[in-house]
């Protein structure tokens, strides 16, 4: 079961009936994270594989999985607050377990992302995967 952040986004995304006005708000998601700062923009962040600049920094707290992110292109900023309302809170020895991939395709963005964005954000989910501890 996903989070209940997860899960408004799965219910505003039915609302949103037209892709142009989802794309929109997954822009709005990015533009109201608080960016990373730049001392944490460092090759031990920076995600591989992704078209654009892409930063993940993880906070755990707690036994808890939390993580910050940024990037260069508003509507991967957007795709990092997606996965942020996915993964934030989640048991660290649970993270593998988020089957992240089936969770956004109820949002219906492996239709409608392009490919390389599509690698982008399996780039980011490996990259979460990693932090299981």
């Amino acid at each position: 079961m996903a989070s209940a952040a997860f899960e408004e986004i799965v219910e505003d995304f039915a609302f949103l009936e037209d892709w142009e006005d989802r794309y929109r708000h997954i822009i709005e998601m990015g533009k109201a994270m608080d960016p990373l700062g730049e001392a944490l923009k460092v090759p031990a962040t920076k995600v591989e594989g992704c078209a654009s600049q892409v930063w993940l920094h993880p906070v755990p707290e707690s036994g808890r999985f939390y993580f910050k992110g940024d990037s260069d292109a508003m509507i991967v900023r957007g795709l990092i607050a997606v996965l942020r309302a996915l993964y934030d809170g989640t048991p660290m020895d649970e993270i593998a377990s988020v089957d992240a991939r089936a969770e956004l395709s109820r949002l219906g963005l492996d239709e409608h992302l392009s490919a390389q964005r599509s690698n982008g954000v399996r780039a980011m989910i490996e990259r979460i995967r990693s932090y299981e501890g």
